[in-house]
């Protein structure tokens, strides 16, 4: 019989302001261990704030909640020696060499056998070869690995990723996420901040927050359900005029260029269909209907998301 999977934070009713301006409003979270848990939202959504306070990184003004077993309140300390946390920018010494850089990692931890501790880093992530090239001289892509593999040194049981593959190619953010899976099925929790919808899927579940206030949270399939979202691809000619015309059309909440076709969407289905009918009619334009994405929730959930009055 499978034992039931461990919550690493469990908070609740989380608030922090800064300078008398709410920026967390009332946030609740259950993360289960080995999970990897995206945050999706627009700029000044609360995002960051948020993850550091659920590490302990940042003292919450009010609610309460534990996170690696300790409470967020009053064992911060202990807490913050179990994560590891990685910026979106480089943040280690580029004038060092790649195996430097981790051997400093390590006598800050204070790290026994720092030898054997930073040759496996650099194995586990496939910096053997670099080991004595200098960090400045590192692609974008490299960069990351070893900024991963100084979050990792310790042994944390919790990684948070703060927007970690900004300006990274494709193909490096393919093996970055290749390497964060495969920590999360060694049990290794990681909370990770993104703007790629792309990324927000690889995650087991994933939370949209906007201004502050947590609007929805399970996973992707789960998410784009509750939204309730109804769509139609439209192909054909004179898309930009269609757009222009559809937009505040009652029951259309979304147009949204995808290529070579738009997207129209609402909630309301069966007003969505009868706006639509005329345009549906034009043999020039091909309408289809189609299983809304993660992007078109984003855009209709930013597009819906209004700051709140403080």
């Amino acid at each position: 019989m499978t034992s039931p999977r461990v919550a690493v934070i469990d908070v609740e009713g989380l608030c922090k302001s800064f300078g008398g301006q709410p920026v967390v409003r009332d946030f609740s979270l259950r993360v289960l261990r080995g999970e990897i848990f995206g945050f999706l939202g627009p700029n000044g959504s609360g995002k960051t704030t948020t993850i550091r306070m659920l590490c302990g990184l940042l003292t919450p003004d009010s609610g309460r909640g534990t996170c690696l077993g300790h409470d967020i309140l009053t064992e911060a300390p202990a807490i913050k020696r179990q994560v590891g946390y990685m910026t979106q920018r480089f943040s280690l010494w580029e004038e060092l060499s790649v195996r430097e850089n981790l051997d400093f990692v390590a006598r800050m931890y204070g790290m026994p056998r720092r030898r054997q501790v930073v040759e496996r880093a650099l194995e586990q992530l496939g910096l053997g070869a670099r080991g004595r090239q200098l960090a400045g001289q590192l692609s974008g892509g490299w960069k990351q690995r070893l900024a991963l593999a100084a979050c990792i040194l310790h042994e944390p049981k919790l990684l948070l990723l703060d927007e970690p593959t900004a300006g990274v190619d494709p193909q490096a953010r393919r093996e970055f996420w290749e390497q964060i899976h495969a920590l999360a099925a060694d049990g290794l929790t990681v909370l990770v901040s993104t703007h790629y919808m792309d990324e927000a899927e690889r995650c087991h579940r994933i939370a949209y927050l906007a201004y502050g206030r947590l609007l929805t949270q399970g996973t992707v399939e789960e998410v784009i359900a509750g939204s309730r979202l109804v769509t139609w691809t439209v192909t054909g000619e004179g898309l930009d005029q269609l757009a222009r015309r559809l937009e505040d059309q009652p029951g259309v909440e979304l147009v949204a260029a995808f290529g070579n076709a738009l997207h129209v969407s609402g909630t309301d289905a069966a007003l969505l269909e009868r706006t639509t009918g005329p345009y549906r009619a034009d043999p020039t334009l091909r309408w289809q209907p189609a299983e809304p994405s993660l992007e078109d929730v984003f855009i209709l959930n930013m597009r819906q998301s209004a700051e709140p009055v403080a």
